[in-house]
């Protein structure tokens, strides 16, 4: 299982190469069911691993100059207030079990789950769409633009303090659409912010947790970033929407399964 959880951490690693997002769809399931990781601390870890190796993929593009670091930055700020304010804030005041539903008691490492597999299977769907519509390219100016991105990243910040997804899925879309970003930059500009605010939201969780395995940490980070370098390559090779729509496809399994097995414990 522990060879298999190294393995699967590569294909995490390739998906952020290839497409920009999509780590932490991967890194919490792996972390949960194949290491058998706590959900609560699976997604503290999670942030560490995808923060870590989204920064090296990020760094990468800044050097061919296809990120945007205004945008970016844009993005990022309020994304940051999101993601910090709910790990060190929201979660640990979180009560176990979080409410019932009749005789079922619904604890947090179920919620979170439940939540994440929620959002593995709307994200899927705006993978497979082949051609999304540009809802906000026409409609707005370029200062109203920026104030959705600024919105969004609230939004995605408290996301992915909560279940500890970087939201790159998320994020890219928002930069594509509602910036405009060509799709190489908003892949290199996604890497930075879902590096930056996934390690933000990491150092509010060591406030909480009474141990980290470091050794694990960096282990798994290490052969994530390999796999970075894989899909890095890859991408050269294989079309935009093919990949995407496979990628897709794929979550929307993993999300569903994840789904019924959370709905199976009640």
């Amino acid at each position: 299982m522990i060879v298999l959880g190294y393995i699967a951490s590569i294909f995490m690693g390739l998906s952020l190469g290839m497409i920009g997002g999509g780590g932490s769809i991967l890194t919490v399931p792996i972390l949960v069911y194949i290491f058998s990781i706590n959900p609560a601390l699976a997604t503290a870890y999670s942030l560490f691993i995808v923060g870590l190796t989204a920064l090296v993929g990020g760094i990468s593009y800044l050097k061919k100059g296809e990120v945007d670091l205004k945008t970016g930055l844009i993005f990022a700020v309020p994304s940051f207030v999101g993601v910090y304010i709910t790990r060190a804030f929201v979660v640990p005041q979180l009560s176990d079990p979080v409410f019932a539903v009749g005789s079922h008691a619904i604890s947090k490492s179920l919620l979170i789950m439940f939540v994440f597999a929620i959002l593995m299977v709307v994200a899927s769907f705006s993978m497979i769409k082949s051609k999304p519509s540009p809802v906000a390219q026409g409609r707005f100016s370029k200062s109203q633009r920026f104030f959705l991105i600024a919105i969004e990243g609230l939004v995605v910040g408290g996301v992915t303090g909560f279940v500890g997804a970087g939201g790159g899925f998320l994020i890219i879309p928002a930069l594509v659409l509602l910036v405009g970003l060509p799709m190489k930059i908003a892949v290199g500009t996604s890497l930075f912010i879902i590096a930056a605010k996934s390690l933000l939201g990491f150092i509010g969780d060591i406030q909480h947790q009474e141990y980290i395995d470091w050794n694990f940490l960096i282990s798994i980070s290490g052969v994530a970033v390999i796999g970075l370098f894989i899909g890095f390559a890859l991408s050269k090779k294989v079309s935009e929407n093919l990949l995407k729509k496979g990628f897709g496809y794929f979550v929307l399994l993993m999300g569903t399964l994840v789904l019924f097995d959370q709905i199976s414990k009640l």
